[in-house]
C-alpha cells in the first residue's frame, strides 16, 4: 500500500531533509573560512587591491546570509514531530497528490527517498501550500490551471 509506505517513511523523510539542511550549513560555513582566510592573506600583502577585497566581502555576505537562511530552516524543521499524524495539511504534513509527494516543512526542493521516489520539501509560503492548505485526502484544489487530487496525508 503506497499510501502507508510514504506516511511510515515520514520519518526518512524528516532525516533525508535534516540532512539537506545540514549540508548547507556545513558548506557556507565552510565557504566563509575560506573567504576569510582569503582576506586575512590579501591583508599580509601590501599591493592587493581593493576590488578583489570588496568582492570577497560580499561573497562573504552572501554565505553568511544563507547560512542564517539555513539555520532557520534547521530551526523550523526541529519543530515537526514526524511521527505526528493530522488528516488536514498543515505544516509538517507529508501530502501524495495525483501527480507528486509533498514535505510541508522548509523550502529544500527535491528529497530523494530510498526507494528512489522523490518529495518536494516546501514550506508554508508556497503558492501551492496555499492551495491544499487546510484540505484532507480526497480532496482536490487547483493550481496553475490543473485540478489536483489529494490522494493521502500523512
Amino acid at each position: 500500500n503506497k499510501k502507508n509506505n510514504m506516511v511510515s517513511n515520514k520519518k526518512e523523510l524528516y532525516l533525508n531533509c535534516l540532512d539537506a539542511v545540514n549540508e548547507q550549513i556545513e558548506r557556507y560555513q565552510k565557504e566563509m573560512d575560506l573567504i576569510k582566510e582569503s582576506m586575512e592573506a590579501n591583508d599580509v600583502k601590501t599591493d592587493y587591491d581593493e576590488d578583489n577585497k570588496g568582492e570577497l566581502l560580499s561573497d562573504f555576505e552572501k554565505n553568511a546570509s544563507r547560512l542564517s537562511d539555513a539555520r532557520e530552516m534547521k530551526e523550523s524543521l526541529s519543530r515537526i514531530d514526524p511521527d505526528h499524524y493530522s488528516e488536514k495539511i498543515s505544516f509538517g504534513s507529508v501530502v501524495e497528490t495525483s501527480g507528486n509527494y509533498y514535505f510541508i516543512s522548509v523550502p529544500i526542493g527535491e528529497i530523494s527517498m530510498e526507494d528512489g521516489s522523490s518529495v518536494y520539501a516546501i514550506s508554508t509560503e508556497a503558492p501551492i501550500y496555499k492551495e491544499m492548505e487546510g484540505k484532507k485526502e480526497g480532496d482536490t484544489f487547483s493550481f496553475n490551471d490543473e485540478e489536483v487530487k489529494i490522494t493521502a496525508v500523512g
